[in-house]
């Protein structure tokens, strides 16, 4: 999940144009004046360093360039699968809980648990705030104000997040970006949307699963997601299917008259009122797929249609496991 660099030394950085000490002077004065306890403003802001290898990382960020093919095989493999249906079965009882009170299916959660963290195996091993602190600080070498506010805050929300009791300041982990936990929210997403799964009073998407799992059904059940209805499916393109049409949004009705048919070669089945588009990743050559309301807010949790085709063709598979029937 997470790339690995080198240990690089300080000359990674460029020169921002406040030094990083300073900077820290006026990030502490800001997190007291929105009502930031001085003790963690104290435990968390002295001392800190940026941290080279986070900025470089930030740095390198390439576009991603891997076909849907080659992204979907490392993701969906066997492993993964045979690993979430054994998740799914033994969590169960608890994800049908948070299903019924949220109306999002168990599979769902388990895929995006599977996707973001490999069920919690890969949560992330640095300091959130020492993570972002750095990216506040460097705003991509000072050339992304935007990039440095939207770090800024989180980074005061994260301070909240502490102040609240839901984390240690020692336990508060995650990415080099700053995602936290089993299903790796931003500290804004959290402030938001997490959820305390377990009645404990803590919001916990680190070590209790009931919360993570709560919380990631909040997500996309806050984003507008139909418990009626699947994520979408792969789909055969009609001959003189051209990209212009992909994309488009049109019934189900409409699609099955041009021709688009399911994987198996039957026609689709046109639920009145539904609406779907045609995506095709790797292009017309490639696999196609017919997607409805729910792939989009899965596209709300990250925005690449890999990612979404991912997890939905995860979810179908994690559900062969389920106990008894789930959509």
């Amino acid at each position: 999940m997470f790339a690995i660099v080198a240990t690089l030394s300080t000359s990674a950085f460029a020169d921002p144009a406040v030094p990083f000490d300073q900077w820290l002077t006026g990030l502490r004065q800001e997190a007291r004046s929105q009502g930031i306890s001085p003790d963690l403003v104290n435990r968390a802001l002295t001392g800190l360093q940026p941290i080279p290898k986070i900025v470089q990382l930030d740095k390198v960020q390439p576009e991603f360039k891997q076909s849907f093919a080659d992204y979907h095989s490392t993701r969906v493999n066997r492993e993964r699968i045979e690993k979430g249906q054994r998740m799914l079965v033994q969590h169960w009882d608890e994800l049908q809980r948070i299903s019924q009170r949220y109306g999002v299916a168990p599979q769902y959660i388990v895929a995006l648990w599977g996707m973001e963290t490999n069920y919690g195996g890969f949560t992330g091993g640095y300091k959130v705030i020492d993570a972002l602190a750095t990216l506040a600080w460097n705003g991509r070498d000072g050339t992304s104000p935007k990039r440095a506010k939207y770090f800024r805050d989180e980074l005061l929300t994260a301070l909240k997040i502490i102040d609240q009791g839901h984390i240690s300041l020692e336990n508060m982990k995650g990415s080099w970006a700053g995602a936290m936990g089993q299903v790796q929210f931003m500290p804004s997403s959290f402030q938001k949307l997490a959820q305390d799964g377990n009645g404990d009073g803590r919001k916990d998407i680190w070590n209790n699963l009931s919360d993570a799992f709560a919380s990631a059904a909040n997500y996309l059940a806050r984003n507008g997601w139909k418990d009626d209805q699947r994520w979408g499916r792969r789909v055969q393109l009609p001959a003189g299917f051209t990209t212009a049409n992909l994309g488009q949004q049109k019934s189900l009705s409409e699609w099955r008259a041009l021709g688009v048919k399911q994987s198996d070669g039957a026609p689709i089945t046109a639920v009145p009122g539904m609406t779907g588009s045609i995506v095709a990743p790797d292009g017309l050559k490639g696999p196609a797929f017919l997607v409805y309301n729910n792939f989009k807010v899965i596209k709300s949790w990250n925005n690449s249609d890999k990612f979404a085709l991912s997890v939905g063709l995860l979810a179908d598979a994690i559900a062969a496991a389920a106990p008894s029937n789930s959509q």
